[in-house]
């Protein structure tokens, strides 16, 4: 596809030297300070956003475009689209409906009709704007109180010029710096840059049709058609994605360098005895991950992957035959998982198909006695066990095996990256298998995890098993606590997840009570804020560190004695002793204890078939996909479940997310739409930041620039893993400066 103005900024770069081309490209890395028009006050508030050399400037890409050439009228105007509305300013106002809370709100005019304007904690506008101005405004349009309203529109002052034939890109900005000044700023970056090296292969370039770079930093920040940003949008995404596959595959290269990798045996005694005591067959999803798992582990390279999936879908058992090949190759494995209760659960569900199969197997934990410790820490070193499960007590220095040829680490995303790299340093080059319960989509696997193969296991054993999904108001919990109260009655038990964070239950019931009954300004007020300071997300175990226990144990104690009379109900918190956690899950599992209040995600990974009802409070808090592992937790037998979602949430967008609950139990298809809304990171939490680099890729829209990325990738560093060759020199330099100093969560 080609465009006038492309093809004009083209041939200005053609008429460079290269010299001249040198020089730009060093540019990139001169402090911002040099862009002519960046004054040490404006260096400064570009610093704040994270904007300090010319590079950070030139890649600080338009939010949005406001395209002047389609403006319509106030009574043209779409509900529910976003468009463009150039008037009169009829008044002005400025509001202080809250102590903390400043709008500014613009009564709009033109020939057809009256638009209503509301911009938060945008006071300067008072000084900007005035009755009378001309001003065009761009955002989505909606209708309540009887107008048509913009909230937080892009705002220009056009004074006598038309608003038509002009696109004018809309940059992140700050008080301090406008958006009209960020433009001349980027703009005065880019003349200072015009001409620069493209780092990116010609033969990449001509297999996608893709723009210079040059050009395509031009035509992002001051395209001449839309068409142009969306073609100069897709050069810089694949240049984002192949830089940040490139570097991980990198990272994972650099484990195995000099290093001589285990060739596993796959057809051992102790693998066929252990695939013959299997109590049930593996599903051909299962065995399809089985068998790309020991092809990896006997090539002769360090296996690098990870094993996506659903909750109870099996992939213990998948692994458990990884660990039997290790045996077989006189090696020793680890399995290390995040929780006590967890490691404890993969020892007892292992050990059977371990004995039959002729591998030894011990469990070590935090609470393992110091004797039992010392005798298992001794008869490791040894040689004598060949799977050893554990907890973080793994990465203890004296825990060490004499050939250690794999490292298996369940649920990967609750260690950090130096954890996970102190496991695989107790083994001269082993090889290493994650495993998720996260579903996360093949297109952010390959964006955050690009260095790793995958395989993914999509459906349970038991997917015949019925589970209904309910999202119930506060006021209508006892619909919840009736069925709760009915699977009690069958001698089925029942899980109540209670986050409490901060506040108890009564004060979040009035704050629900005091938003139902407020008049409507201020629940669009209470909306707009809520834009600006979102729920909390609990994403894992660093969110419950402000729990409130004592609330939790209010709660727990009111349901004993208001709601499940008959019946034990326990309490199960973060803050609890080691020993008190194995305990009461231990009484759960026995089935002593019918309901488990917990406050907490991390402990509730136990496999109780017999719990067959979750309710979980505050539903709105969590992600789609933290409330798809927990529902995961019921439903793993042969009986219906049912998962109650309680929410008191007025927000349509929060009750949308609770209502794809209901409709699906595809744990892939609900983390695509939850990614759809949120950022990758917020799917992931916040220890997963591989995807930090990528400004313009969208994982959901973008997925076949991400695949392609990653195969271009893979064959890059197939043929030249150094990035030495005359092609791939630029290529490497721009890695390097990307990635200078930066620590990859995701890497191994």
């Amino acid at each position: 596809m080609s465009f006038q103005g492309n093809s004009t900024r083209t041939k200005e770069e053609r008429r460079l030297s290269s010299i001249d081309r040198v020089a730009a490209t060093l540019a990139l890395d001169e402090p911002v300070s040099r862009v002519r028009g960046v004054s040490p006050a404006r260096a400064r508030a570009l610093d704040a956003l994270g904007i300090a050399t010319v590079r950070d400037l030139v890649n600080h890409y338009p939010r949005r475009y406001v395209d002047w050439s389609d403006v319509r009228t106030v009574a043209s105007a779409r509900i529910g689209e976003s468009c463009t509305i150039s008037g009169t300013v009829h008044e002005i106002k400025l509001k202080r409906p809250r102590p903390k809370l400043v709008l500014v709100e613009i009564a709009l005019v033109d020939q057809t009709g009256l638009l209503m304007v509301t911009a938060f904690r945008q006071p300067w506008l008072m000084d900007t704007v005035e009755a009378g101005a001309h001003v065009a405004v761009a955002g989505k349009v909606e209708f309540n109180y009887g107008f048509k309203r913009m909230t937080n529109p892009y705002l220009e002052v056009l004074g006598d010029a038309p608003a038509e034939g002009v696109i004018i890109p809309v940059h992140p900005s700050c008080e301090k710096i406008t958006p009209a000044w960020m433009r001349r700023l980027i703009g005065n970056a880019l003349d200072a840059t015009r001409g620069v090296l493209d780092p990116l292969p010609l033969d990449l370039r001509a297999k996608y049709r893709l723009m210079s770079r040059g050009c395509a930093l031009s035509c992002i920040h001051f395209p001449q058609a839309m068409d142009e940003a969306r073609e100069a949008r897709r050069r810089l995404a694949y240049e984002e994605l192949l830089m940040l596959e490139i570097f991980l595959m990198q990272q994972d290269a650099e484990r195995s360098r000099g290093r001589t990798p285990v060739e596993h045996t796959t057809d051992g005694a102790r693998l066929r005895a252990l695939a013959a005591s299997l109590p049930f067959d593996l599903t051909d999803e299962q065995a399809r991950a089985r068998d790309e798992i020991l092809d990896l582990m006997r090539a002769p390279r360090v296996m690098n992957h990870m094993l996506l999936g659903d909750v109870g879908t099996g992939k213990t058992v998948v692994a458990a035959h990884a660990l039997a090949a290790a045996s077989d190759t006189g090696g020793q494995a680890f399995l290390m998982a995040p929780t006590e209760v967890l490691a404890r659960q993969h020892s007892e569900s292992l050990a059977p198909l371990f004995d039959a199969a002729g591998v030894t197997c011990e469990l070590l934990t935090g609470s393992t006695s110091a004797a039992d410790r010392e005798a298992i820490v001794e008869r490791a070193a040894a040689g004598v066990i060949d799977v050893l499960i554990g907890t973080h007590a793994l990465l203890e220095d004296d825990v060490t095996v004499p050939n250690l040829t794999l490292a298996v680490i369940d649920e990967q995303q609750r260690f950090g990256v130096e954890q996970r790299r102190r496991l695989l340093a107790k083994g001269h080059a082993p090889d290493a298998l994650y495993l998720t319960a996260t579903p996360i989509p093949r297109t952010l696997a390959l964006s955050i995890f690009g260095s790793l193969t995958l395989s993914y296991i999509k459906h349970r054993p038991h997917d015949n098993v019925r589970r209904t999904t309910h999202v119930v108001s506060k006021g209508d919990r006892g619909r919840a606590y009736d069925a709760a109260s009915a699977a009690l009655a069958r001698g089925e038990q029942v899980y109540v997840v209670c986050p409490l964070i901060g506040k108890s239950a009564e004060e979040r019931d009035a704050q629900a009570r005091a938003a139902s009954s407020g008049a409507a300004r201020d629940r669009a007020f209470d909306e707009e804020e809520e834009q600006f300071h979102p729920a909390v997300a609990i994403e894992g175990e660093d969110d419950f560190a402000d729990d409130d226990v004592a609330a939790a144990a209010k709660e727990a104690a009111f349901l004993q004695a208001k709601v499940f009379c008959d019946y034990e109900v326990a309490l199960l918190h973060g803050s609890m002793p080691a020993s008190e956690k194995r305990d009461v899950m231990e009484r759960f599992r026995a089935g002593e204890i019918g309901v488990l209040v917990a406050t907490t995600v991390i402990e509730v990974g136990v496999d109780v078939p017999n719990a067959t009802v979750m309710i979980i409070e505050d539903a709105d808090r969590f992600g789609l996909s933290q409330l798809h592992q927990l529902r995961g937790r019921v439903g793993r037998g042969e009986k219906e479940a049912q998962v109650y979602l309680v929410s008191a949430s007025k927000q349509d967008s929060a009750l949308a997310r609770l209502s794809a609950m209901e409709k699906t139990d595809d744990g892939y298809e609900l983390a695509a739409f939850d990614l759809s809304l949120r950022r990758e990171g917020d799917i992931l939490g916040n220890c997963q930041s591989g995807a930090s680099a990528l400004k313009l890729v969208n994982v959901v829209r973008d997925g076949r620039i991400i695949e392609a990325a990653h195969a271009d990738a893979r064959a890059i560093m197939e043929v030249d893993p150094l990035l030495e060759e005359p092609d791939h020199v630029a290529l490497g330099r721009e890695v390097r400066l990307l990635f200078k100093g930066k620590d990859n969560a995701c890497a191994s």
